[in-house]
């Protein structure tokens, strides 16, 4: 990328790779939050020894102390032999917390002491145990507001706020999108068994013209939609070959509730068609029955063929 947002978080990471503090990458999912996590610890002087990710909103809180200390054996019913937790296994290397914001206080307690001291005892354990682990940590979610309102430890918030990396979402660097999708086609090509795939300047405006609410990660599994429907022996996406999910442009300012009610019907007339059975489907995600969606569509002159999006 070469858009200055994004620059500037590169910048960034390259610093904070030769260096042994906390990092907190934020942003929208599908930024590339972990990539960067992997990059900073591919170019610290870690790099070669263990890079291990947990997602502390994919974990069961219940579970989440157990994947974290680990436990001896006979912890808890089941526990019939020792556990390493991933402090453990991450000892001398990176450990990346992706959705920290998605982590229990009593749990953000027992993180504060190993950030602290680098000491933690497995789950049903007495000795406590010391090691050397480089925390880099991820979140979507506003971790200001939430201390805030109580629902995450300042401390803790402090402890992983040393450098701060903001990922900028996609929207916010549509002119990188032709060097990404390149690199993605690349990448699918290699998935898919087709080489030299490309985007013709056709395809490359409609990307550069949607919103992409699934960033980088939306990216790519359009492009991949597109590779893997391509008639047998062609190589360059045109744009009838982009398909986009219909989406709203983002409400920056309110609105009448007749335009907000327009734009719905629109949506949905595109996302199911315009046959019978299709405004049958919109009628019902909409919440109304066929004849008013009928009514209402004569009413504010949406017609069959009418593209607004």
């Amino acid at each position: 990328g070469e858009a200055p947002t994004f620059r500037q978080a590169l910048t960034v990471a390259h610093k904070a790779a030769k260096g042994e503090s906390t990092v907190l990458l934020r942003g929208e999912s599908g930024t590339g939050k972990e990539l960067f996590a992997a990059a900073i610890h591919n170019a610290s002087p870690r790099a070669g020894c263990p890079f291990v990710k947990i997602n502390c909103a994919a974990v069961p809180e219940h579970l989440l102390e157990s994947e974290f200390f680990g436990y001896e054996r006979g912890a808890f019913t089941g526990a019939n032999q020792r556990k390493l937790g991933t402090f453990e296994l991450a000892d001398t290397g990176t450990l990346f917390l992706d959705e920290i914001g998605d982590m229990s206080l009593p749990l953000q307690a027992k993180l504060l002491g190993v950030l602290q001291d680098g000491e933690f005892r497995r789950v049903g354990g007495t000795t406590a145990r010391r090691v050397d682990v480089r925390v880099i940590a991820a979140t979507n979610r506003p971790l200001e507001q939430m201390v805030e309102e109580g629902g995450f430890r300042r401390d803790v918030y402090f402890r992983l706020n040393v450098i701060n990396i903001g990922l900028p979402p996609l929207r916010r660097r549509t002119q990188d999108i032709p060097l990404l999708a390149d690199r993605l086609l690349q990448k699918i090509g290699r998935k898919l068994g087709i080489r030299g795939i490309q985007a013709d300047p056709g395809a490359l405006a409609r990307l550069q013209a949607y919103v992409w609410p699934g960033n980088v990660r939306e990216l790519e599994n359009v492009l991949e939609r597109a590779v893997a429907l391509l008639e047998p022996g062609k190589r360059s996406l045109g744009e009838r070959d982009i398909f986009l999910p219909a989406t709203l442009p983002p409400l920056i300012e309110i609105v009448p509730v007749a335009q907000l009610e327009r734009q719905m019907i629109q949506l949905a007339i595109q996302r199911f068609g315009t046959s019978v059975k299709g405004k049958r489907e919109a009628a019902t995600a909409l919440g109304i029955s066929l004849t008013t969606l009928y009514a209402k569509l004569k009413h504010i002159k949406i017609s069959d063929t009418e593209n607004t999006f």
